[in-house]
């Protein structure tokens, strides 16, 4: 997959003047922190060279010459993450999420559909989570979960989607499914949870304080005022990892609204799949790093660098 090529000199992207901002640097950091802006890296660079610029002749010119190879100095709370195309990111762990979509039963289980690739997703998800929760990012389970209420809202187009007639889970929503299941993506039934260890680790995280249930009633759980807006916006944060199913229906059109509202987006490869054919998930892992974002692995989450 080609990649971005990297800056000759660092770049700043956003207002110089306000707290959103990034800057990527030509050895291939891309700052997220919006800690150090570009007109304060001297104070970094006096660090990491040992000079003092007011005392030594010459100094500036010592600045000018390691203009490549100097950063910002990793401070606490922060976080150094290996990202595709030979960057790496760095952020800010207050203002960083896990957003996890839809890996639920319905998704997920045998006994309602076939979808190796996304069972492929728990055991990555189940490593790098509590790795996330030891680092202080919020861990949030965005999934589908109907009321009564808001049935008679979801469009016509969507109500289609769903129902798949000739299927065992054709009713569409609010259907009764098969077994114990109950009805389709309604709040509450067997169905809308989380599929195997999962629900368990949520509820780990729920009782710790870590992890956070959000329901969505769309494809997207940013297409309007929604819950999972108004927690972001609550709780300060500019950073999101994402995971899931599926790759170019769920997670995609909340990643694209993350970006969209100028949050940081960082796609998890391993812990994402999709039962559409491969080209689907390929254009989703292109655009999320070539475009979107940023794309990354658990592996690589599980080995970044801190202070």
């Amino acid at each position: 997959m080609t990649s971005r090529p990297r800056v000759p000199q660092p770049v700043e992207y956003g207002d110089p003047t306000s707290n959103n901002f990034w800057v990527e640097y030509p050895h291939g950091l891309v700052d997220l922190s919006r800690s150090t802006h570009i007109k304060d890296l001297k104070i970094s660079a006096e660090k990491q060279l040992d000079i003092d610029t007011t005392k030594e002749p010459g100094a500036q010119n010592i600045l000018l010459s390691g203009s490549n190879t100097i950063t910002p100095t990793l401070l606490p709370g922060q976080l150094d993450v290996q990202v595709t195309g030979e960057r790496t990111v760095r952020l800010d762990t207050e203002k960083t999420a896990v957003v996890i979509i839809d890996m639920q039963n319905f998704f997920l289980h045998k006994d309602i559909r076939d979808h190796p690739k996304g069972l492929a997703c728990v055991d990555p998800l189940m490593r790098v989570v509590p790795f996330f929760r030891e680092k202080n990012i919020k861990i949030l389970w965005v999934n589908w979960g109907l009321t009564a209420a808001e049935l008679s809202t979801i469009p016509p187009s969507l109500v289609r989607g769903f129902a798949k007639h000739g299927s065992p889970r054709g009713g569409g929503f609010g259907s009764e499914l098969p077994g114990d299941f109950g009805k389709l993506l309604m709040r509450g039934e067997r169905n809308s949870e989380l599929y195997g260890p999962l629900q368990g680790l949520y509820e780990n995280g729920r009782d710790k304080g870590t992890d956070f249930w959000i329901h969505k009633n769309r494809i997207s759980g940013l297409w309007d005022q929604t819950l999972l807006e108004n927690f972001l916006k609550e709780n300060g944060l500019k950073t999101l990892f994402f995971a899931g199913v599926n790759a170019d229906q769920c997670v995609l059109g909340t990643l694209i609204d993350a970006y969209f509202r100028g949050y940081d987006c960082i796609l998890l490869e391993d812990a994402t799949a999709t039962t559409s054919p491969d080209g689907a998930f390929e254009a989703v892992i292109y655009n999320a790093a070539n475009s979107y974002g940023f794309v990354t692995n658990t592996k690589e989450v599980l080995n970044s660098k801190d202070l």
